[in-house]
């Protein structure tokens, strides 16, 4: 989702002067999206927190109720890099989109006048 806002974004706001979205840049972001996901995953199986069964014992999850600090860290990191950062960012993206779409408006309701 981060990833689509900041393409609307280059779309939107800068326009034409924006960077066009290739075929190999496309695949970069994605490979980018697994890599963070990939490190995620893989650091409680490395020692970073743990994986621990939940609800009826049917699924696995990050050990959030532990209370030592390797754990509380990564949850911490975990919240901040995993939903905090790509909300940030779509929010940045989306601002700036309503404040150009809103200008764009502003001029057409302009030039409708005269």
């Amino acid at each position: 989702m981060t990833l689509i806002a900041f393409d609307r974004y280059n779309v939107i706001v800068k326009g034409l002067s924006g960077k066009p979205l290739t075929i190999n840049g496309a695949l970069l972001r994605i490979l980018g999206v697994w890599l963070f996901c990939l490190i995620w995953t893989v650091a409680p199986v490395l020692g970073w927190n743990r994986y621990v069964p939940e609800g009826n014992m049917t699924a696995c999850g990050t050990d959030y109720l532990s209370k030592d600090l390797l754990s509380i860290s990564y949850i911490i990191m975990y919240g901040v890099a995993s939903y905090v950062c790509p909300l940030s960012l779509i929010v940045y993206s989306y601002w700036f989109i309503i404040q150009a779409v809103a200008a764009h408006e502003k001029n057409m309701r302009e030039q409708a006048k005269k």
